[in-house]
């Protein structure tokens, strides 16, 4: 017996309750000065171990499960309307879920009427439950029955797809990655299926500009919050625009399409992991005088899968650990978090013709370095 397994042991009786209630009801059972010491040393033996799928076809059967659902649930009255279903893996076949009044998030769904369900997959049969419902999901379709066991809606599995994907680049843009070319990026890998691999920065110095990437977060069913398909587009390297597997989520300041610490989105549009998603960014940088005394707050906008979360947002200052605010053009920054986020298409346009000018004289000088 290790002395990890014997101090468990002292514990026992505490996470015999946690088990049974949760591990957010722990703490109502655990004194004070019990918790540190129980997270330290007993965590890791009910710890599910790290996975981080990059592809469908070796993420395994909770997948096929998880994801976005779409159809007509009678929750109220006598008439079936348009619902929406997010079912979000939990690892080793158990399965969290928000039923939403309207539809889908971004296609009219109350998410604030939301039902939230949990559940697990058993003999084949996966069925989720919530206070007077029961969802059985199988084949790609959810069926909602009441608590007398009547059915009061069907969904279908959906794959919703940004309707900025693909979004060619302008002839004024800059090709900052598309699928070969890398000549205008710093320390760039490229997987053999030609897509960018996070911990990547722009050689374009920017302040004002117009950008569009593609990205895809990893399916990583037994990881939460920030670990779970963490990265980051970071402007000037000063603010942050968060990548993260938050799909379900409430859509807080530090998950996807968050501005970090500072602001949350205005809708949590993040697709399922593994979905190919958008980020379409408009920026304005912040306004220094000639003594470098900060005039006007950088701006932003946002769209995420081509919804706004963000319209000309004033950003009060770098985010999280961002570089300190300064009127000097800084690089992008693809942040790299050890999780495997992909990206692709990734094009920007200068709006302020002195900086494209620099950029251009800077490319010039990298060129000459190279030969």
């Amino acid at each position: 017996m290790n002395s990890n397994h014997a101090k468990y042991l002292i514990y026992i009786a505490y996470f015999n309750k946690c088990l049974k209630f949760g591990m957010s009801t722990m703490l109502k059972f655990v004194p004070c000065s019990c918790v540190a010491v129980l997270l330290a040393v007993s965590l890791p033996v009910f710890a599910q171990q790290r996975v981080a799928f990059t592809s469908i076809a070796e993420a395994g059967p909770d997948y096929l499960i998880q994801g976005e659902y779409r159809g007509l649930v009678r929750l109220a009255g006598v008439l079936r309307s348009a619902s929406g279903l997010q079912v979000i893996a939990r690892g080793e076949g158990k399965f969290e879920a928000n039923l939403i009044p309207g539809g889908l998030v971004g296609q009219g769904g109350n998410l604030a009427k939301r039902l939230q369900f949990a559940g697990a997959t058993a003999d084949g049969v996966t069925s989720l439950k919530a206070d007077g419902y029961e969802i059985i999901i199988a084949d790609g379709q959810a069926t909602v029955v009441n608590q007398d066991g009547r059915r009061v809606g069907r969904l279908r599995h959906v794959v919703r797809e940004s309707v900025t994907m693909g979004m060619p680049a302008p002839e004024e843009a800059v090709i900052l990655f598309d699928g070969e070319n890398t000549e205008n990026l710093v320390d760039a890998r490229v997987t053999p299926e030609g897509l960018l691999m996070e911990g990547v920065l722009t050689k374009e110095l920017v302040k004002d500009f117009r950008l569009h990437l593609e990205f895809r977060t990893p399916f990583m069913p037994n990881s939460q919050g920030q670990a779970r398909g963490n990265s980051g587009v970071y402007i000037q390297r000063r603010y942050e625009v968060q990548v993260l597997d938050s799909f379900g989520l409430e859509g807080v300041h530090n998950e996807c399409g968050g501005l970090y610490r500072q602001k949350p989105p205005a809708l949590n549009m993040a697709l399922p992991p593994l979905v190919w998603q958008t980020y379409d960014i408009q920026f304005r940088a912040a306004r220094f005088n000639d003594a470098g005394e900060k005039q006007e707050n950088a701006q932003i906008t946002v769209y995420h899968n081509g919804v706004p979360i963000h319209t000309d947002y004033e950003l009060t200052g770098k985010t999280g650990a961002g570089q300190p605010e300064a009127p000097t053009a800084m690089p992008i920054l693809l942040q790299n978090h050890s999780d495997p986020v992909r990206f692709r298409n990734i094009w920007l346009v200068h709006l302020d013709q002195a900086d494209s000018l620099q950029n251009t004289r800077q490319r010039k000088r990298l060129a000459g370095k190279s030969e």
